[in-house]
Order: structure tokens, then sequence, then C-alpha cells
């Protein structure tokens, strides 16, 4: 198993060099704009090598008998689709309302593999949790491409989540998916040496709505086993989904046209006043420092769970509101 894992590493390293070249010969590029924080024109769509490293890698696992068959729908199909997906929107820019039917179909998807939603809520019927569970997922892919706004940070993120649910998987007594979400650090880890600031090349929506899609598939799965609570999984993404929530319902209240285009996270106005480079290392700090202990206090007192939810997402929230919308004019 440390062979493959090495041997993913290796191969996102040279995918990735590889494929920047040939993005540039082919025109797959992003060039300067209102919304983009970069200077010249940059390849992008470089996701789709650690995406097709973690397939190759997860079908091998599969085939060993390392995930189970259903676990493979949900990963390696899905998966695919998501990352096809992501990459055609990269080269031929497709619609938003096609954007969101390929979400919802991929969130469908995923219930529909892994048996509907994994939580049960109080007082509600089955319909309604599997509905929340969809709208969930589908916001979950939205949320990790507003994330990818910036050298570094999704990518980051991916790493940190992955480590995250590593270690909460080990303190639960569950070996779980525990080797996947290894796969998926290495692999995401491999691509942030090119990602990392100033970034050589772009994910793309080929690498945000995979990771978005992934993600979704790991917290069913893990949380529908019981090996991993839900509580655990919304303090991991105590930033990622604070701030896209909080950013929307500010832009709701102070814009018409809310749902735009724009660059008013927080994360991006503080890149602009500083650095990417110094935004993102901040925000890793925050992941590792604050929410990974806050996570594992989820594991290790279950009853105190709702408590640490409140304390990952309030100091994100604060953060959003004064750094986010209302510091930026789009």
């Amino acid at each position: 198993m440390t062979a493959l894992l090495v041997g993913a590493g290796v191969a996102t390293v040279v995918g990735t060099v590889v494929f920047r070249q040939l993005a540039i010969h082919w025109g797959i590029t992003a060039s300067p704009n209102f919304r983009t924080l970069h200077e010249g024109v940059k390849p992008r769509a470089g996701g789709i090598v650690f995406a097709l490293v973690f397939l190759a890698g997860c079908t091998l696992l599969w085939w060993w008998g390392g995930v189970s068959s259903r676990m493979a729908l949900g990963l390696i199909v899905g998966g695919t689709a998501a990352t096809s997906f992501g990459f055609a929107d990269d080269v031929f820019n497709i619609g938003v309302r096609w954007k969101l039917l390929a979400q919802a179909v991929l969130s469908a998807w995923t219930l529909f593999v892994f048996g509907g939603s994994p939580v049960d809520f109080p007082f509600t019927p089955g319909w309604i949790d599997t509905s929340l569970a969809w709208f969930g997922l589908v916001w979950l892919v939205n949320l990790y491409n507003f994330m990818d706004g910036i050298d570094g940070m999704a990518a980051s993120g991916s790493v940190f989540l992955s480590c995250g649910a590593i270690v909460l998987l080990a303190l639960s007594g569950s070996a779980g998916l525990g080797f996947v979400f290894a796969l998926l650090a290495v692999c995401t880890g491999a691509f942030l040496i090119f990602n990392w600031e100033p970034s050589r090349l772009f994910m793309g929506d080929a690498g945000s709505v995979f990771l978005g899609y992934l993600f979704g598939v790991l917290i069913v799965a893990t949380v529908g086993l019981h090996q991993l609570s839900i509580f655990s999984w919304v303090v991991l993404f105590g930033y990622f989904a604070v701030d896209t929530t909080t950013t929307t319902l500010l832009r709701v209240l102070m814009t018409s046209r809310w749902y735009g285009e724009h660059r008013s996270h927080a994360y991006q106005n503080l890149a602009r006043l500083r650095s990417h480079r110094a935004v993102v290392t901040g925000v890793c700090a925050y992941h590792f420092l604050w929410l990974l202990p806050l996570a594992i206090w989820t594991v290790l007192s279950p009853a105190m769970a709702p408590a640490a939810v409140a304390l990952a997402w309030i100091p994100s929230m604060l953060w959003t509101i004064r750094f986010g919308p209302r510091l930026s004019s789009d």
C-alpha cells in the first residue's frame, strides 16, 4: 500500500508537468478578468491530473478488495463523471444551468448509491431527510468551487480535510476509508507543489467539482457507516462552509445580483491586500490549530459536539462578516 501512495505522488507530479505544457499548447488557459486575482495567462484544468491518478488508485483498491463495489460506484464512476464534466467546463465554458443540472445529478447519484440520506433528522419523514441531504451535497460542490479563488486554497483544504479524517478515523477505532483519504491527500498534496503561490497552473473545475463531489461521497459513506459523525465533518468544514455560506447570505442582503460572479470572499479581499501565500498559510494554521482539535473533541466527547460546531463556526462567521463582501465593490 505504501508503494501505491508513492506511485500516486510521483504520477501526479509527472502528470502535472506534462499536462501543464499540453494545456498551454491546446490553449486551455485562464486570462485575467474582473473576478481573477492573478496576472498573465495561466494554464488551467490541472485538477484533471490528480483526479485521474486518484481514480486509478481507487480502481486498484477495488480490484484488490480494498473498497466495496458500492464505494467504487460512488468514488470511481461518479468521480469520473465529475472531473470529466469539470474539464469540459474548463475547455468549453458550460452555462450555469447545465452546471447546476450536473451538480444535481451527481448529488442524486451519491444518495442513490448509498441508499439515501445518512442522517435521520428529528421529526421529519425520510423524503425530507433525503431532500436536505441532496441540497447539502449540491451546495458542497458549489462551495468547493467558490473556495478555488486564490493559489493553493482549494488544494491545501483537501490535504487538511483528508488528514483530519484520517486522524478522526484512527481515534474512533475504525480504519474505515483511511487509505482512501491518504491517497487523496497524496494526490492533492503533490498537485499543491505546482499550485502554491506563485501558481504555475490552476486546478479549474476539473479539480474543484471533483473534490466537492468526492468529499460529498466520503461524508455520506463515513456517516452512513457510523465511522464519523456529521458533527465531525461540519467542524472540519468550519472555514470552507462558513465562508461561502456567510458570503452568499451577505450578498443576498447587499446586492440584487448576488448570484453573479464575484471576488468578494474574505480570503480574496485579504489576498489583494497581502498575498495569496500569507492568506492560505493563515487558513492552514486555522485548520490544523483550531478546527482539527475541535473535530477531535467531537470524537472524544460526542455529547459536546454541538459546542464544538459553534466554536468552529463563530470565528469563521465573524471573520467573513468583517473582511468579506463589505470590503468589496463587486
